[in-house]
């Protein structure tokens, strides 16, 4: 069995830790870096339903991408719900890392899958977060569609790519879709941006109604693909690039995607 170190050490390759924003909690929060691991499983949150399956799956590692603790905790209260997973988690013995905002940045990551499943071209940084040796890292990418389609042939295009139940958009009139910024997650914070940056739709999640209305009166259309929809693409991913860098390890190690992992939200019709 490998140990939790070496899937560290891999992770690190993956996404640097150094990308991370200063805010974010990436890197192991739960467990020892000498523990042992044999089945590793590859989530985008630890919810209850994921930590389930984990001890259910015999997992004794979860890498994730959004922090299973955040915010600085002052007391671990196992009648609330973050104390009960983590001492959950604690007795059966089940390591988890996150890798966040540095694999958000990082090149293959978040951002760069979901410019794929969109078909986007010609990707360029969106968002500079920092440069070392004359790359630039950034937030979330810019980047053109082979030919140009109307908002709503892209809107449906995203609905798809993404196997999401629905999308929301906001549209301005008579404006054609060539140019696209995606941020994954929650990205409303960039829109000025992308319309700085020439972008014809900014594709993200968790918009609010009045992020919306600043991007249409700015003349850029926006959907909203959800925190999850934008995100979960990563999943699969991330568990290829774990496979490919510890295939040659000395000790097999079985890594695997949670299957029962969910948007939180549902749309009832």
């Amino acid at each position: 069995m490998l140990s939790v170190q070496t899937i560290m050490s891999a992770l690190e390759r993956i996404a640097p830790r150094r990308l991370a924003e200063d805010w974010d909690n990436p890197g192991l929060l739960v467990g020892s870096f000498a523990q042992k691991v044999n089945r590793l499983m590859v989530a985008l949150d630890v919810d209850d339903a994921v930590v389930e399956e984990a001890i259910e799956r015999r997992a004794d590692m979860i890498v994730a991408h959004h922090p299973a603790i955040f915010r600085g905790m002052k007391h671990l209260r196992t009648d609330l719900p973050l104390g009960r997973r983590l001492a959950k988690l604690v007795t059966h013995n089940v390591a988890v890392a996150a890798a966040h905002t540095n694999l958000d940045i990082t090149r293959g990551g978040v951002n760069d899958v979901l410019a794929a499943h969109l078909g986007l071209e010609k990707l360029a940084a969106f968002v500079v977060t920092g440069e070392l040796d004359g790359e630039v890292d950034s937030l979330g990418r810019i980047g053109t569609l082979p030919a140009p389609v109307s908002i709503e042939e892209f809107a449906d295009h995203v609905k798809n790519a993404l196997h999401v139940s629905h999308v929301r958009l906001a549209a301005v009139p008579d404006r054609p879709v060539r140019r696209v910024a995606v941020c994954g997650g929650a990205g409303a914070e960039f829109i000025d941006k992308a319309v700085i940056r020439g972008a014809d739709v900014y594709v993200t999640g968790d918009v609010k109604y009045h992020d919306a209305q600043r991007a249409v009166e700015q003349g850029m259309h926006i959907i909203d693909a959800g925190h999850f929809g934008t995100e979960f693409p990563v999943v699969s991913v991330l568990a290829g690039h774990l496979r490919a860098e510890l295939e040659n390890e000395h000790e097999e190690i079985e890594i695997f995607i949670t299957n029962r992992q969910q948007d939180v939200f549902q749309v009832i019709t």
